[in-house]
């Protein structure tokens, strides 16, 4: 057995506490932080108040999101990308009920993180819970087509811009797009049909492209949008001019059903 004098234990426990103190700021720190916005205000819109216009888009430099006359179900298609015909249950004022919501974060982040501060606001205000389920079903799987694809690379810094925007022509330009956001913008283009899109491309990265729909021979130019919509039209579009296919398969169909959602507090 070990004897220690009064300069011995005095340094064992120095070196316990120092081991404590170690352990713990390793806990605290390791610990991710919970993204959430600095401040968020949340106003129900008043019936006939704003008609049919709604945005939600991100402030300048990823200072926060503003959210105007948009229903929760609309949010949460958006903010986790998933199509609206695949979010089940929910109360019948999740698709009527307009909200204004203005969300300002402590400094810039970029749209993951903002898309996960949006998640949270949902969690904590609307008190939104939901779970997953996964269904085997027909998809259309987005497939690079064999001659390659036509998209070009962009490396450029992230921009706080909507990916995928209508221009003047019918035309649609895509600035900065991953794979996965064509996808899910083309369920949004294709909402008549109930297949989700799934990516089988293999690219990684983001792209550039304009899909003109005029440039195909038999696009109707009296109804440029109506024939822009229509099936073979934008099939046709795709392989054309992106070098990218729709392939009708069997696949895996994620839901998000919703268990719980409630209005804040004071709305």
């Amino acid at each position: 057995m070990v004897e220690l004098d009064d300069s011995g234990v005095k340094m064992v426990s120095m070196r316990i506490m120092l081991v404590a103190c170690l352990m713990f700021t390793a806990l605290v720190f390791g610990q991710e932080k919970r993204l959430t916005f600095e401040v968020a205000s949340i106003k129900p819109v008043k019936p006939g108040g704003r008609g049919e216009f709604n945005m939600i888009k991100p402030k300048p430099a990823g200072q926060g999101y503003d959210a105007v006359g948009a229903t929760v179900r609309l949010m949460i298609n958006l903010m986790y990308k998933v199509p609206m015909k695949q979010i089940t249950g929910g109360s019948a004022w999740l698709d009527t009920d307009l909200w204004d919501i203005q969300a300002k974060a402590d400094h810039s982040y970029n749209l993951d993180d903002l898309h996960t501060m949006f998640q949270n606001l949902l969690a904590d205000e609307f008190k939104l819970k939901f779970h997953k389920e996964t269904r085997e079903g027909p998809v259309y799987a987005l497939m690079v087509d064999k001659g390659g694809s036509k998209m070009k690379v962009n490396d450029k810094a992230q921009d706080y811009e909507v990916p995928i925007q209508g221009g003047r022509g019918g035309v649609i330009i895509g600035k900065r797009v991953p794979m996965q956001y064509l996808c899910y913008w083309l369920e949004r283009i294709l909402w008549n049909d109930e297949r989700p899109v799934i990516d089988k491309t293999g690219l990684a990265g983001n792209y550039d492209f304009t899909l003109d729909p005029g440039l195909l021979p038999d696009f109707p130019r009296e109804n440029p949008t109506a024939g822009f919509l229509d099936l073979s039209t934008i099939f046709d579009a795709l392989k054309q001019q992106l070098g990218l296919k729709l392939e009708a398969q069997k696949g895996p169909v994620e839901f998000y059903v919703i268990d719980h959602v409630e209005k804040p507090e004071g709305s």
